[in-house]
């Protein structure tokens, strides 16, 4: 699984999370229950993750509802 986005707005988890489902890609949300640990005030990222096969297709989907300042940079 490869990081597609990071955010500490958990609308833009929802909102990426359910176009990707509508494309059939699957999204898996990492970082949700940190917030138990930071009190609930929102200051620690959340992480979305898509299978390695998604990401490129993920990424242009994520563009294209421009969301494009929230997708992470491609590595190496």
């Amino acid at each position: 699984m490869r990081e597609l986005l990071r955010t500490t707005d958990p609308t833009v988890i929802a909102f990426a999370t359910a176009h990707l489902s509508g494309e059939g890609i699957v999204a898996f949300d990492m970082d949700v229950h940190m917030s138990v640990l930071e009190g609930s005030i929102g200051i620690l990222p959340r992480r979305l993750m898509v299978r390695d096969a998604d990401l490129v297709r993920a990424r242009a989907i994520l563009s294209d509802l421009g969301l494009a300042a929230e997708v992470r940079a491609a590595e190496g």
